[in-house]
């Protein structure tokens, strides 16, 4: 790619990951070479995993249980931080055209990773790679720093109601 933008998907509404994840085929379906990595998921039952694995590098950093915003433990927090580091050797490989870094942002807002630590991870990123940051609660600085951001805004969920994460449609 002759340039390489960094697009922050934000926001409480759905759709953040989806989004990426479309970008993602779309990359995939002209030749382009993509990695994603998924901070605070882990489920190699997750649809996504299943179809895009075998096609792209996907790695997850991720734990089976929710995180604690107000308990975050210490292996927690170390096992993000290796997230990053695997980001960054991703990201400066030379190997990608596309790496999506999906619910970083939470790890920011979450306090695992200091926003600077994702500020300079954007400005030095190589010029030739498109970077995706997705995730709630996208700070000024990263806001700052991208090209692109879209802010997903909920008007009304189905899980208000009751509904329950569906297999195919949130995983």
């Amino acid at each position: 790619m002759e340039k390489g933008y960094i697009q922050v998907y934000t926001g409480d509404g759905k759709g953040k990951t989806t989004a990426a994840l479309g970008l993602a085929l779309r990359a995939l379906g002209k030749g382009k070479k993509v990695a994603i990595v998924q901070f605070l998921k882990k489920n190699e039952n997750y649809g996504e995993y299943i179809f895009l694995s075998p096609q792209t590098t996907f790695l997850q950093f991720g734990f089976s249980h929710f995180i604690d915003p107000k308990n975050i433990k210490e292996e927690e927090k170390e096992f993000v931080n290796k997230g990053i580091e695997k980001s960054r050797e991703i990201i400066f490989s030379g190997l990608y055209d596309i790496v999506i870094l999906d619910e970083i942002l939470v790890t920011v807002l979450f306090k695992m990773v200091d926003d600077k630590t994702v500020v300079e991870i954007m400005k030095n990123k190589p010029n030739d790679v498109e970077l995706i940051l997705t995730g709630r609660g996208a700070t000024k600085r990263i806001i700052e720093n991208a090209d692109l951001v879209t802010e997903m805004r909920e008007i009304k969920h189905y899980f208000k109601k009751g509904v329950k994460a569906r297999e195919g449609i949130e995983f």
